[in-house]
């Protein structure tokens, strides 16, 4: 008898049982996305909630231990155990929708073919998706005569202190894209952001590749979580 009224109780605090005006995806069709709070965003990612608790309720005691969706970004199945009943499925919705986010912002600026103008320009592109990342990354950023962005690629994934990118492959594709020139970017997960002298060497190497076959290296930048390195702000290239 006990169970009974304890299952009656959890669903007398569902969702289901709020005013349709309140249920966040009701909520979503009615007045849009926008109007949602970031927890009423996230119980719609989850769905269903855990035993005793509603997918609002779970949403916003995942929202008090992470504080932000970034900092959602780069974690594991260590970091969510604490909230039982949250399984691989709904983590993965939650890791997916972050995603798409992150890139979407990458695909905006590249479909408008924005103009780079400074380091700082391509920076405020690639710093939401490399800045919080625990492995090094390096990505390339293929311009037109015009500096506007014709594509970004990842050209190497690594480890916690090291990618290694080839320069041959990275020619090879600004000439597939007919791209003028090239910037390329790499995070220190450490957050450093002083080059290392394979950084150094690196760099050289890809400025002199460019230079024979008449692809400009316009500028290296290493990522750090809260801060830049530009090679060509720094007077090496």
């Amino acid at each position: 008898m006990k169970k009974i009224t304890k299952a009656r109780n959890n669903r007398a605090t569902g969702i289901n049982t709020w005013p349709e005006d309140d249920r966040p995806r009701e909520k979503l069709f009615k007045k849009g996305a926008r109007t949602l709070s970031n927890s009423e965003l996230l119980a719609i990612l989850l769905r269903t909630g855990t035993q005793g608790t509603s997918a609002i309720d779970l949403a916003r005691n995942i929202l008090k231990k992470f504080s932000t969706f970034r900092n959602m970004t780069q974690t594991d199945m260590r970091d969510w155990k604490e909230f039982k009943g949250l399984g691989s499925a709904k983590l993965a919705h939650i890791q997916a929708a972050l995603e798409i986010g992150r890139r979407f912002r990458e695909d905006e600026l590249v479909a408008g073919k924005q103009k780079i103008k400074s380091a700082k320009d391509i920076v405020d592109i690639l710093v939401p998706q490399m800045r919080d990342l625990k492995t090094e990354i390096f990505k390339v950023a293929y311009l037109d005569s015009d500096n506007r962005i014709l594509d970004i690629e990842d050209a190497a994934i690594g480890t916690v202190n090291h990618a290694m990118p080839i320069v041959r492959e990275i020619i090879h594709g600004a000439l597939q894209k007919f791209a003028v020139s090239i910037i390329c970017a790499h995070n220190h997960p450490s957050a450093r952001i002083k080059p290392s002298p394979q950084d150094e060497k690196f760099t050289k190497e890809l400025s002199d590749a460019g230079k024979l076959m008449e692809i400009k290296l316009i500028d290296h930048i290493i990522i750090g979580n809260d801060g830049f390195y530009s090679f060509s702000d720094e007077g090496v290239l």
